[in-house]
Protein backbone atom coordinates (compact mmCIF):
# COMPACT_ATOMS: atom_id res chain seq x y z
CA UNK A 1 0.00 0.00 0.00
CA UNK A 2 1.59 3.51 -1.12
CA UNK A 3 1.36 6.24 1.57
CA UNK A 4 0.48 9.27 0.11
CA UNK A 5 0.82 13.14 1.06
CA UNK A 6 -1.93 16.19 0.28
CA UNK A 7 -0.91 19.51 -0.17
CA UNK A 8 -3.82 22.22 -0.20
CA UNK A 9 -4.35 25.44 0.12
CA UNK A 10 -8.05 25.82 1.32
CA UNK A 11 -11.10 23.88 2.06
CA UNK A 12 -9.53 20.55 0.34
CA UNK A 13 -12.76 18.78 -1.56
CA UNK A 14 -10.38 17.35 -3.53
CA UNK A 15 -8.42 15.95 -0.62
CA UNK A 16 -11.79 14.95 1.16
CA UNK A 17 -12.54 12.90 -1.99
CA UNK A 18 -9.09 11.28 -1.88
CA UNK A 19 -9.65 10.44 1.72
CA UNK A 20 -13.51 9.11 1.03
CA UNK A 21 -11.51 6.76 -1.32
CA UNK A 22 -9.04 5.36 0.80
CA UNK A 23 -11.32 5.12 3.83
CA UNK A 24 -13.78 2.91 1.63
CA UNK A 25 -10.72 1.29 -0.02
CA UNK A 26 -11.75 2.09 -3.39
CA UNK A 27 -8.04 3.70 -2.89
CA UNK A 28 -5.21 1.20 -2.56
CA UNK A 29 -3.22 3.57 -0.58
CA UNK A 30 -2.62 5.49 3.05
CA UNK A 31 -3.10 9.08 3.39
CA UNK A 32 -0.02 9.49 5.77
CA UNK A 33 -0.19 13.63 5.76
CA UNK A 34 -1.73 16.75 4.51
CA UNK A 35 0.54 20.16 4.34
CA UNK A 36 -0.91 23.11 3.93
CA UNK A 37 0.57 26.36 2.93
CA UNK A 38 -1.96 28.85 4.90
CA UNK A 39 -2.79 28.20 8.38
CA UNK A 40 -6.23 28.98 7.78
CA UNK A 41 -7.12 26.05 5.16
CA UNK A 42 -10.09 25.04 5.79
CA UNK A 43 -8.76 21.17 4.70
CA UNK A 44 -6.69 21.43 7.84
CA UNK A 45 -9.42 20.61 10.44
CA UNK A 46 -11.02 18.29 7.74
CA UNK A 47 -7.69 16.17 7.30
CA UNK A 48 -7.86 16.25 11.18
CA UNK A 49 -11.06 15.07 11.64
CA UNK A 50 -10.62 12.00 9.38
CA UNK A 51 -7.14 11.25 12.03
CA UNK A 52 -5.16 12.11 9.18
CA UNK A 53 -1.59 14.52 10.98
CA UNK A 54 -1.72 17.98 9.07
CA UNK A 55 1.06 20.99 9.11
CA UNK A 56 1.50 24.34 7.95
CA UNK A 57 4.42 25.30 5.55
CA UNK A 58 3.35 29.22 5.77
CA UNK A 59 5.08 30.38 2.49
CA UNK A 60 4.63 34.14 3.52
CA UNK A 61 7.42 32.55 6.86
CA UNK A 62 9.88 32.57 3.72
CA UNK A 63 11.79 35.72 1.54
CA UNK A 64 12.08 33.24 -1.09
CA UNK A 65 9.76 30.93 -3.19
CA UNK A 66 13.42 28.53 -3.13
CA UNK A 67 13.44 28.69 0.52
CA UNK A 68 9.75 28.04 0.76
CA UNK A 69 9.96 25.17 -1.61
CA UNK A 70 12.91 23.77 1.21
CA UNK A 71 10.99 23.77 3.87
CA UNK A 72 7.76 22.10 2.19
CA UNK A 73 9.90 19.53 0.58
CA UNK A 74 11.51 18.70 4.02
CA UNK A 75 8.06 18.24 5.93
CA UNK A 76 6.94 15.90 2.74
CA UNK A 77 10.37 13.83 3.12
CA UNK A 78 9.63 13.30 6.98
CA UNK A 79 6.23 11.35 5.90
CA UNK A 80 8.20 9.07 3.15
CA UNK A 81 5.73 9.33 0.49
CA UNK A 82 5.44 7.29 -2.25
CA UNK A 83 3.44 9.90 -4.21
CA UNK A 84 2.02 13.68 -3.06
CA UNK A 85 -0.95 14.94 -4.54
CA UNK A 86 -2.05 18.55 -5.19
CA UNK A 87 -5.20 19.02 -3.99
CA UNK A 88 -5.85 23.02 -4.67
CA UNK A 89 -2.25 23.78 -3.68
CA UNK A 90 -2.25 27.43 -5.19
CA UNK A 91 1.11 27.81 -5.29
CA UNK A 92 3.70 27.63 -8.33
CA UNK A 93 6.60 25.61 -7.03
CA UNK A 94 9.75 25.32 -8.65
CA UNK A 95 11.50 23.39 -10.82
CA UNK A 96 13.93 22.22 -8.24
CA UNK A 97 10.98 20.91 -6.15
CA UNK A 98 9.15 19.34 -9.29
CA UNK A 99 12.15 17.52 -10.18
CA UNK A 100 12.53 16.10 -6.68
CA UNK A 101 8.97 13.98 -7.08
CA UNK A 102 9.04 13.81 -10.70
CA UNK A 103 6.78 10.93 -11.92
CA UNK A 104 4.98 11.16 -8.56
CA UNK A 105 3.74 14.15 -8.50
CA UNK A 106 0.11 14.74 -9.38
CA UNK A 107 -2.03 17.58 -9.97
CA UNK A 108 -5.91 17.93 -11.11
CA UNK A 109 -6.20 21.29 -13.35
CA UNK A 110 -10.12 22.30 -13.96
CA UNK A 111 -10.00 22.88 -17.37
CA UNK A 112 -9.43 19.89 -20.40
CA UNK A 113 -5.57 21.31 -20.53
CA UNK A 114 -4.42 21.86 -22.85
CA UNK A 115 -6.54 24.77 -22.95
CA UNK A 116 -7.32 26.84 -19.98
CA UNK A 117 -3.89 26.41 -17.98
CA UNK A 118 -3.64 29.17 -15.08
CA UNK A 119 -6.25 30.48 -13.15
CA UNK A 120 -9.80 31.33 -14.19
CA UNK A 121 -10.77 29.05 -16.33
CA UNK A 122 -14.09 28.60 -15.89
CA UNK A 123 -14.73 32.36 -16.64
CA UNK A 124 -12.21 32.06 -19.27
CA UNK A 125 -14.12 28.85 -21.02
CA UNK A 126 -17.44 30.93 -20.76
CA UNK A 127 -15.23 34.08 -22.39
CA UNK A 128 -14.20 32.33 -25.31
CA UNK A 129 -17.71 30.11 -26.10
CA UNK A 130 -16.72 26.84 -25.41
CA UNK A 131 -19.68 24.26 -25.64
CA UNK A 132 -17.66 21.54 -23.73
CA UNK A 133 -15.07 21.94 -20.89
CA UNK A 134 -13.95 19.85 -17.86
CA UNK A 135 -10.99 19.22 -15.87
CA UNK A 136 -7.25 17.20 -16.06
CA UNK A 137 -5.27 14.78 -13.83
CA UNK A 138 -1.82 15.51 -14.73
CA UNK A 139 1.79 14.88 -14.06
CA UNK A 140 3.30 17.66 -12.77
CA UNK A 141 6.23 19.34 -14.51
CA UNK A 142 8.24 22.29 -14.39
CA UNK A 143 5.76 23.57 -17.42
CA UNK A 144 2.69 25.19 -15.83
CA UNK A 145 -0.44 22.84 -16.13
CA UNK A 146 1.28 21.38 -18.93
CA UNK A 147 2.37 17.59 -17.74
CA UNK A 148 1.52 14.33 -19.28
CA UNK A 149 -2.08 13.33 -19.29
CA UNK A 150 -3.53 10.96 -16.78
CA UNK A 151 -7.15 11.20 -17.41
CA UNK A 152 -9.85 13.96 -17.94
CA UNK A 153 -13.25 14.26 -17.54
CA UNK A 154 -15.63 16.66 -19.83
CA UNK A 155 -19.14 18.27 -19.14
CA UNK A 156 -21.06 20.09 -21.46
CA UNK A 157 -21.31 24.23 -20.96
CA UNK A 158 -25.12 24.89 -20.89
CA UNK A 159 -27.37 27.97 -21.78
CA UNK A 160 -27.23 30.22 -18.87
CA UNK A 161 -23.85 28.77 -16.95
CA UNK A 162 -21.99 31.51 -15.14
CA UNK A 163 -18.77 30.69 -13.39
CA UNK A 164 -20.22 29.02 -10.39
CA UNK A 165 -22.68 26.30 -11.84
CA UNK A 166 -19.89 25.10 -14.16
CA UNK A 167 -17.26 25.64 -11.59
CA UNK A 168 -19.43 22.95 -9.92
CA UNK A 169 -20.30 20.90 -12.42
CA UNK A 170 -16.85 20.70 -13.10
CA UNK A 171 -15.38 20.25 -9.77
CA UNK A 172 -18.09 16.76 -9.36
CA UNK A 173 -15.82 15.59 -12.28
CA UNK A 174 -12.59 16.81 -9.89
CA UNK A 175 -14.17 14.41 -7.21
CA UNK A 176 -14.64 10.91 -9.61
CA UNK A 177 -11.16 11.29 -11.38
CA UNK A 178 -8.88 12.48 -8.90
CA UNK A 179 -9.58 9.47 -6.80
CA UNK A 180 -9.65 7.15 -10.00
CA UNK A 181 -5.72 8.53 -11.20
CA UNK A 182 -4.74 8.10 -7.98
CA UNK A 183 -5.66 4.27 -7.83
CA UNK A 184 -4.29 3.69 -10.87
CA UNK A 185 -1.06 4.83 -10.26
CA UNK A 186 -1.30 2.78 -6.27
CA UNK A 187 -1.75 0.12 -8.81
CA UNK A 188 1.52 0.44 -10.49
CA UNK A 189 -0.58 0.70 -13.89
CA UNK A 190 0.41 4.35 -15.25
CA UNK A 191 3.23 4.37 -17.34
CA UNK A 192 5.53 6.97 -19.28
CA UNK A 193 5.97 6.62 -22.85
CA UNK A 194 7.74 9.42 -25.10
CA UNK A 195 5.70 12.16 -22.89
CA UNK A 196 2.39 10.25 -22.43
CA UNK A 197 0.66 8.30 -20.22
CA UNK A 198 0.55 4.66 -20.74
CA UNK A 199 -2.69 3.19 -18.44
CA UNK A 200 -1.93 -0.53 -18.07
CA UNK A 201 -4.63 -3.35 -17.88
CA UNK A 202 -7.86 -0.35 -18.59
CA UNK A 203 -10.76 -2.42 -17.46
CA UNK A 204 -12.29 0.27 -15.88
CA UNK A 205 -11.76 3.25 -18.33
CA UNK A 206 -9.60 4.34 -20.98
CA UNK A 207 -6.75 6.62 -19.84
CA UNK A 208 -8.75 9.68 -21.09
CA UNK A 209 -11.79 9.01 -19.53
CA UNK A 210 -14.87 11.83 -21.25
CA UNK A 211 -18.72 12.02 -20.09
CA UNK A 212 -19.91 14.65 -21.99
CA UNK A 213 -23.42 14.34 -20.84
CA UNK A 214 -22.21 15.04 -16.94
CA UNK A 215 -24.58 16.18 -14.47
Amino acid sequence: MIRIVILISGRGSNMASLLAAAASAELPGRIVGVLANRPDAAGLAAASACGVPSRVVDHRLFASRDQFDAALATAIDCLEPDLVVLAGFMRILGEAFVRRYEGRLLNVHPSLLPAFPGLHTHRRALAEGVRIHGCTVHFVTPDLDHGPIIVQAAVPVLDGDDEATLAARVLAQEHRVYPLAVRWFAEARLRLRDGRVVLDSPQDGAAALIVPNAA
